[in-house]
């Protein structure tokens, strides 16, 4: 490679001043996997343009592509996609047409298979520079690679390939680092036995898109405006949502094994989840300050459950899987391909404002953005027309981070003008003012401050250029790397066992994957039919359907436990809210075992949704012993779900069993001091909702067969149980049956006797005491698991 003569050629084109004739130093990059899709949609374009914008500062350079395949095949592969290299518009041809030329000579490619390949490799570029006098300044290795390859590369480079002392060595790692935890941590110990933390540089491409890569300048920019604003009493929800129209055909080994949320949410999303959640570091520039600042995040984020969030597959997703890796018809796979996922940060800044990940396959549109939507609390009594108020204070209050580019056809930063007009750099970004009437995210464009990149730029120009000169702010350190998976490995384990919801793709999806927010807690919100796989093979295709909606002429909701316990806790806050709006008061009666222990753990999670202030909480049957003893059903709920609320004392009810020093003696008329707090706090003694169980014998609350609360006026009387403890305090079924709502929970297979005689059974209390709920002026809803239900 004739360096020197390189620069004569550029010197005589007038491409960079004279003064530069003396090489501050040589830069070798080494492209693995350089005949990839990767290296030709992408890399290939960026590595140019590093040349065109770094030439000129004094260094020389060479690019060396590599791959494993012979050196005939490899360079013509690797030179093909060269030949549609461009330049940026501001380049004029003439100049451009030189650098191209100049590029083109300084690349090479190589085969490099074993340990004796890079020693070549090491050798050949010492000895060109040493022909030209030339001193390496550093080395980039980028490899484009799979994961799987990266131990070994590393190895060969860090025994036949390091640039010579006082030059810096970069390595590049292209995402999946890992899949879980365990694997993340096993591939972060093979690389740091060879290099350094400070030479490692793992890409996020997302981080280098304009709009995501200038959330946190806008956040220093506008800090004077956006601190008041930024945080829980501001905030209403924050969204961040990639969206693509396109399936992963061709890509099925992959995604069989990672997956939308390994793909996307574990690293592009969580990444941009840091940059609007972290506290904002005192200079942007020092990537420690900045890195650090994120783990503070990682280390807020409150853990995931199951019911934090929402999957789906697209129908056609089994049958690419079948056919490109070759498996049988009765292969069967819940790898999802979207994904709804609520996230919360347990700090002072943002406590109770859900971050909502939304990412899939075959969806309505091709859209990737972050929106903060803010809280208005103004009404507007005259309608928009009237006013005639451009900037109505009524309008959502919204920032947006455009990322693709979407319908301005280029990323943007769009700010609601009834919020504040943005500081922006003017060198970087212009505004925009055209298409005032175009509507996005629910209002006309004259609506916001728009603002989009002066001059776009591909994200790995961005990053590559951040890796020349060793600004790690934008990389994924390997403490970063760990935290992420640690925060997400624990969901991925949980939701492996679950069927994601099928979905036909695009625009006929329609509603079926909308889903809604309860607590701390999402679901879909349409109901697809019951679809159940084969307990004893849950990798088998064949699937059956039950047609049951309804059991004793009422509503049935059945799924597997813990769903079932999700929909449950969610439904109890769909009554609260709606009791609250037509009298400002909720009424719920719990009742006592252990079935509705999962409930009352569920219900303690939704500590920030549910208004808790409002809800009065009474028992539907006490055993009696002290309400400190471990038998208390009182003891239980306060145990699993009161110590971890924000309710008030005074509406805290336990049943009275423990008077005067005794427990449930009839003269210290224990029922009836019950039934007047009933009767005094909640109108017409009808509880908003009732939670019942069913024991094997078909009783219900403490009413066993033939017990005396199965009929006559009273609301609560003691009663006798078959088990022990045998006293009970308990409401009567004339109470139970004045309810607005009653929801009825079985659970567990030792039940699936029970439920079918109760089917088959007519109004028979006497017998089968949970025969005998039927609210005069209200509804049952029966919540009954798969294992109750089918055995």
């Amino acid at each position: 490679m004739l360096f020197k003569e390189t620069i004569v050629v550029l010197l005589l084109w007038g491409i960079f001043p004279t003064e530069t004739r003396e090489s501050r130093g040589h830069i070798s990059v080494i492209l693995l996997g350089a005949t990839g899709d990767l290296a030709k949609k992408y890399l290939w374009q960026s590595l140019f343009q590093l040349y065109v914008d770094e030439v000129t500062n004094g260094h020389t350079f060479t690019f060396h592509g590599a791959g494993q395949k012979d050196p005939d095949t490899g360079r013509k592969l690797m030179y093909d996609p060269l030949k549609n290299l461009a330049c940026s518009p501001e380049v004029p041809p003439n100049r451009c047409a030189v650098l191209k030329d100049q590029f083109l000579k300084l690349t090479e490619y190589h085969q490099l298979k074993g340990e004796e390949d890079y020693a070549r490799l090491n050798q050949g570029i010492q000895t060109s520079l040493a022909q030209e006098e030339l001193v390496e300044t550093g080395r980039i290795f980028y490899m484009s690679v799979p994961p799987f390859a990266y131990a070994e590369i590393a190895r060969h480079i860090n025994t036949s390939c390091r640039p010579p002392t006082g030059a810096w060595l970069r390595v590049v790692l292209e995402k999946p680092f890992g899949r879980d935890l365990l694997s993340a941590q096993q591939l972060a110990e093979e690389l740091t036995k060879v290099f350094r933390e400070e030479e490692i540089y793992r890409v996020d491409h997302y981080l280098g898109k304009q709009a995501v890569a200038h959330i946190l300048p806008f956040r220093k920019q506008n800090r004077e405006k956006l601190d008041p604003l930024w945080n829980r009493h501001h905030v209403e929800r924050v969204e961040i949502v990639l969206k693509e129209t396109v399936d992963v055909k061709n890509r099925t080994e992959f995604y069989e094994q990672y997956g939308v949320l390994r793909d996307i949410h574990q690293n592009h999303l969580t990444e941009i989840l840091m940059s609007l959640a972290m506290e904002l570091p005192a200079n942007l520039t020092n990537s420690e300050e900045v890195l650090r600042r994120k783990l503070e995040a990682f280390s807020c984020l409150q853990s995931l459950e199951k019911t934090s969030a929402v999957i789906g597959q697209y129908e056609a997703y089994g049958a690419h899987v079948r056919e490109e890796l070759q498996k049988g018809q009765d292969y069967f796979t819940k790898t999802p391909t979207f994904a709804g996922v609520l996230v919360h940060l347990d700090n002072l800044r943002w406590e109770g404002v859900p971050f909502v990940l939304t990412s899939g396959k075959l969806l309505d549109e091709r859209a990737s953005y972050v929106r903060v939507l803010f809280k208005n609390q103004v009404h507007c009594v005259q309608t928009e027309s009237a006013r005639e108020a451009k900037h109505s204070h009524c309008k959502p209050k919204q920032i947006i981070f455009s990322i693709g580019p979407g319908e301005l056809n280029s990323p943007a930063i769009l700010v609601s003008r009834n919020l504040f007009k943005p500081s922006m750099p003017r060198a970087d970004w212009k505004e925009f003012q055209e298409q005032p009437q175009l509507r996005l995210w629910g209002q006309s464009l004259s609506d916001y401050y728009v603002y989009v990149p002066a001059a776009q730029r591909e994200a790995y120009s961005f990053l590559l250029s951040a890796i020349y000169h060793g600004k790690k702010a934008s990389f994924i350190t390997t403490e970063n790397l760990l935290a992420s998976w640690a925060f997400w490995s624990p969901l991925l384990d949980q939701l492996s066992r679950e069927s994601p919801r099928l979905y036909p793709g695009g625009q006929e999806n329609g509603h079926l994957l909308d889903f809604k927010m309860v607590g701390k807690e999402v679901a879909f919100i349409a109901r697809d039919p019951l679809e159940v796989i084969d307990a004893k093979d849950k990798h088998t295709a064949d699937r059956f359907q039950t047609l049951l909606s309804t059991f004793r002429e009422s509503r049935l909701v059945t799924a597997w436990a813990d769903d079932l316990i999700g929909r449950l806790a969610s439904d109890v806050e769909t009554a609260a809210l709606d009791a609250i709006r037509r009298r400002g008061e909720f009424h719920l009666a719990l009742s006592g075992g252990s079935s509705p222990l999962a409930l009352f753990r569920q219900l303690s999670r939704h500590c920030y949704g549910f208004p808790w202030k409002q809800t009065h909480v009474w028992m539907v049957d006490e055993r009696c012993v002290p309400l400190a003893d471990l038998e208390s059903n009182f003891g239980h709920l306060h145990q699993h779900l009161l110590q971890h609320i924000r309710i008030p004392y005074f509406n805290i009810h336990p049943m009275p069993v423990h008077l005067n020093r005794r427990l449930c003696v009839e003269e210290d008329g224990g029922p009836q001091l019950y039934a007047n707090e009933i009767a005094a706090l909640v109108a017409n003694s009808s509880f908003d909702l009732i939670i019942l169980g069913m024991g094997t014998d078909g009783h219900t609350a403490s009413l066993f067969p033939h017990s005396a609360g199965l009929e006559g006026d009273k609301d609560i009387i003691f009663a006798e149980s078959p088990t022990k403890p045998h006293q009970r305090m308990t409401v009567t079924l004339p109470l139970i049956n004045k309810a607005r709502q009653v929801s009825v929970l079985v659970m567990g297979k030792s039940k699936h006797e029970t439920v079918s005689i109760v089917s088959r059974a007519g109004n028979e209390p006497q017998k089968w005491p949970i025969s005998g709920v039927k609210p005069k002026k209200g509804q049952v809803s029966w919540y009954i698991d798969y294992e109750s239900l089918m055995g």
